[in-house]
């Protein structure tokens, strides 16, 4: 699912691309009896408010809450797209084709057209400059709705997200204020817990734990008050870190052009099993093991659990 980083990454290309560009029309196949009654394109019901309300519409500039993508409209309407597990949103040339079903093909070559992930279109903005915006998303498990946007921290999409790790204003005091609504829990999974921080996931937990050197299973209520400035400082450096490199692209997030990220080449921990720790002077071995039902790696050396305990 694409975290924090890849979804900055997908706001910041919406803001590159689209921003001041109108939308012409809407289209989507998504059609789903689970989501009837829901406020979710893949209710067709619901879809057809949503295209009436975004027709016309210019996109005034986009944002991130969490592993949302916010896209600002001129009707005081916000385009909200949760990518969940397989989606990525891109832009560029396409065209509707009916082969009997309707289906948008990216027209020009790269990898907007080559790259076998980018090829499940299942949303797609028509915008004025004769281009689009689409969702591929291989699973059509995405989110998109639309809330208003001078009230969308009370959406309930959103109201019940913690604060955001890399605001300014997010230091210890308010990373440990987060995660002690949880002291018993572990530290990776606390961590991960949108309601108490915003916008990590599996990827990027086991990051920030291996550059902190703790244990993915340690209590929040044993890690020493010490180690609560190096988990912050491993927070904020990871988490720029992935958007630097564009995000993580080892499964199948795309950026806005349908490109690759590169943050999988720097990967410590994450899906390194039975790996020497690159850690200067460490000898562990990266080991994987199952925490809440995902998969959490570690070293095996400096990420030891303290007090000698389990």
């Amino acid at each position: 699912m694409p975290e924090l980083p890849e979804v900055q990454t997908t706001v910041n290309g919406v803001r590159k691309y689209l921003t001041g560009l109108s939308i012409i029309d809407a289209w989507t196949d998504y059609a789903s009896k689970f989501h009837a009654n829901k406020d979710n394109i893949q209710n067709p019901a619901f879809f057809a408010r949503f295209r009436n309300e975004v027709k016309g519409t210019k996109i005034t500039g986009a944002d991130r809450r969490g592993k949302n993508v916010l896209i600002r409209l001129s009707n005081g309407k916000t385009i909200l797209i949760h990518m969940k597990m397989t989606g990525h949103v891109m832009y560029g040339a396409y065209e509707k084709r009916a082969n009997g079903k309707e289906s948008w093909i990216a027209t020009e070559p790269g990898p907007l057209r080559d790259d076998p992930f980018n090829k499940f279109v299942h949303f797609v903005l028509a915008l004025s400059n004769g281009k689009a915006m689409v969702l591929s998303d291989m699973r059509k498990f995405a989110k998109v709705t639309l809330i208003d946007s001078n009230r969308m921290d009370e959406s309930l999409h959103l109201s019940t997200h913690g604060p955001e790790p890399l605001d300014k204003k997010f230091g210890v005091a308010e990373l440990k204020a987060a995660v002690f609504k949880k002291p018993n829990g572990p530290v990776k999974q606390v961590l991960m817990n949108h309601e108490v921080i915003s916008g990590i996931g599996n990827i990027y937990s086991d990051e920030i734990l291996w550059r902190a050197g703790v244990h993915p299973l340690e209590k929040i209520k044993d890690i020493s008050d010490k180690k609560w400035p190096v988990i912050h400082k491993a927070m904020k450096e990871t988490l720029k870190n992935g958007i630097d490199f564009g995000g993580d692209s080892m499964s199948d997030y795309r950026n806005i052009l349908g490109e690759r990220g590169k943050f999988q080449n720097r990967h410590r921990a994450y899906r390194r099993t039975g790996e020497k720790c690159s850690k200067l002077g460490c000898t562990g071995i990266i080991k994987r093991i199952k925490i809440g039902g995902r998969s959490g790696h570690f070293c095996d050396t400096h990420q030891k659990l303290t007090r000698g305990r389990r």
